[in-house]
């Protein structure tokens, strides 16, 4: 198992309702005129899991980045009445599950530029490093821009290019997206959970220092973040990511690295540690090997930021109807909560088929539990028919991403 990876697609419409019956075509990168398999979505818009040859998963657990350590496939996916996309440069890593979502647009309402590039991940391709600021930003300014206290944002506008690059596009993505995107770009699936949650949570931090701040806006532009390495992270449109990143990104995504006495997030600037040196920054490569000797993620961050650093919890999220209750709900439970998790299930349900339709009656019974091991195993949550605090954030994020269409149509 060593040279195989995993890769499933995930195939929705502009309206984010799952697309049945798409066909996909995969290829090697750059012969993409030889099919290696035919794939086809089921009722949630999904294939299944497939094994594709990749190099040694020790590529990516060492510092020497001479041979890629991912294989590269192309996808050409299609439907009826709507647009096909090519999408080349799909990065298979050894012993990972990797997750191409992808969104076709209707035949009526077709675009320029629907193709999908995915260029070289950033710890073996060359990306400017960044630019040096100070980890906590003034706030006593005239005229500054800044939040009254920390809140994870619903979406984030990311500028594709340097701020100063008026043609780049700006791109509305939802925060947990934005981060799954990053890590995945930044850092290898293959590595230790300690090390891949230390990353994140320094990404995570550098960007909610940025929407606390208002740091783009308050310089007059109407965007949150970058994509450019040289002044944030690197983003990039369209990318797979993988199945252990997103599900630490969904157990801690309203996380984010503090000091004593600071209101705001700290701006945890980082580096690869191989080509770039940066001292006082987190190492992406000596991470990895702290992660090896046994390091937990907060010993991680205080490696590099300082003894003083701790992990903070935002004070609210947006965009949701209401937050976990602080207490899972499992078979017995009852009330306002149950109620309301019924109703998004089953306003989902309507939406995926595989989801059985439930009663919104605020008991939590047999065909709840029914319910939510559906959506968990169509969603990629560990299947154990419990609302905990990863299932009830990510039932209320594909609830309002389906209602929210239908408002405004």
């Amino acid at each position: 198992m060593d040279n195989i990876g995993f890769l499933q697609i995930n195939v929705t419409d502009e309206e984010n309702i799952p697309i049945e019956n798409a066909t996909i075509n995969l290829s090697y990168e750059g012969n993409p005129e030889e099919v290696l398999k035919t794939l086809n979505t089921n009722s949630s818009g999904q294939t299944e899991s497939v094994e594709l040859d990749a190099p040694p998963v020790t590529l990516s657990l060492t510092e020497d980045n001479i041979v890629q350590p991912y294989s590269e496939y192309s996808a050409l996916i299609s439907a009826p009445n709507y647009e096909p996309v090519d999408i080349s440069g799909i990065e298979i890593l050894s012993k990972t599950n990797a997750i191409q979502n992808v969104k076709l647009i209707r035949s009526l309402k077709s675009r320029e530029g629907s193709d999908i590039v995915i260029p070289a991940h950033t710890l073996y391709g060359y990306y400017p490093p960044k630019i040096a600021e100070a980890e906590i930003k003034p706030m006593n300014e005239t005229g500054e821009i800044v939040l009254s206290r920390v809140v994870v944002p619903e979406t984030i506008i990311v500028h594709d290019g340097s701020p100063s690059d008026s043609t780049a596009k700006d791109y509305y993505v939802s925060y947990t997206d934005y981060i799954k995107n990053v890590a995945s770009s930044e850092i290898y699936a293959t590595w230790s959970d300690a090390t891949i949650t230390a990353n994140i949570l320094a990404i995570m931090s550098f960007t909610l220092n940025r929407v606390y701040t208002e740091w783009y806006r308050n310089k007059g532009y109407s965007f949150t973040i970058t994509s450019s390495t040289a002044y944030d992270h690197k983003w990039i449109y369209g990318r797979n990511i993988y199945d252990n990143i997103s599900q630490i990104v969904d157990e801690i995504f309203d996380q984010y690295v503090s000091r004593p006495e600071v209101r705001q997030p700290i701006l945890t600037q980082y580096c690869d540690g191989k080509r770039v040196k940066c001292p006082n920054w987190l190492s992406q490569w000596g991470s990895k090997d702290l992660g090896d000797r046994g390091y937990s993620p907060i010993e991680i961050l205080r490696y590099y930021y300082g003894d003083d650093v701790y992990i903070n919890t935002a004070e609210a999220i947006s965009g949701i109807p209401s937050s976990w209750p602080g207490y899972n709900l499992t078979v017995g439970s009852s009330g306002d909560k149950v109620r309301q998790i019924q109703e998004q299930l089953d306003a989902i349900g309507s939406v995926y088929s595989s989801i059985p339709r439930i009663a919104t009656d605020g008991i939590f019974g047999a065909n709840t539990k029914a319910a939510v091991e559906a959506f968990q195993g169509v969603f990629g949550v560990p299947k154990t028919g419990v609302i905990d605090f990863k299932t009830w954030y990510k039932i209320s994020q594909i609830y309002v991403g389906i209602t929210r269409i239908a408002e405004l149509n």
